[in-house]
């Protein structure tokens, strides 16, 4: 090959690197992950997925091409007009399941030790809720969809407390509750 040829590979090899890659995963980033969006036909919540691998594909020649990849309202309303990708384009982050439920532990205190709560980890210590029927509930054990719903009624709960709460209610055999101790200093 020619010493063209290589330049030319090379400008191509570099333009891919240096634009699409980044557009590419900037795409995939904002729009990966569940959404929680109103459902424009129900007026309740839905919860959605974007086709990723299209919005990411179609972003390398224009603006994203937003589809729905799977709605919890699916497969009965399989046909609807996915109006509600309005809401995922005007607002991508604040429609992120994730990131509405670490939103909503800002500013708030465990109900039960009143640690407050810092900043939320994904992947591990995630807090939980307290439900009204009194047992903590993880977030893994919510539908998306439920989650508007399970938010106004439930409480915060720190990790340590839910995993305490947790083996109480499941091996209460392991656990000794002792009353709480009077503490006395010493001359007074």
């Amino acid at each position: 090959m020619s010493v063209e040829a290589y330049l030319v590979i090379a400008i191509v090899a570099f333009t891919i690197i240096y634009f699409v890659v980044p557009l590419v995963a900037g795409t995939v980033a904002r729009y990966r992950g569940k959404h929680l969006v109103t459902c424009p036909e129900t007026r309740q919540p839905a919860a959605v997925d974007i086709d990723v691998k299209h919005a990411a594909l179609s972003a390398v020649v224009g603006p994203p091409d937003l589809r729905l990849k799977t709605c919890s309202r699916w497969p009965e309303r399989h046909d609807c007009g996915q109006e509600c990708l309005l809401q995922i384009e005007l607002a991508p982050e604040e429609c992120k399941v994730r990131n509405i439920l670490t939103g909503w532990y800002r500013d708030k205190v465990c109900v039960f030790c009143a640690k407050p709560f810092g900043e939320i980890r994904l992947y591990d210590h995630k807090p939980a809720l307290l439900s009204p029927d009194g047992r903590t509930v993880e977030w893994q054990d919510l539908r998306a969809e439920n989650i508007p719903a399970a938010l106004e009624a439930a409480k915060p709960v720190c990790w340590d407390c839910h995993l305490l709460k947790t083996l109480m209610r499941e091996q209460p055999d392991l656990i000794i509750q002792r009353p709480p101790r009077d503490v006395h200093i010493a001359g007074k």
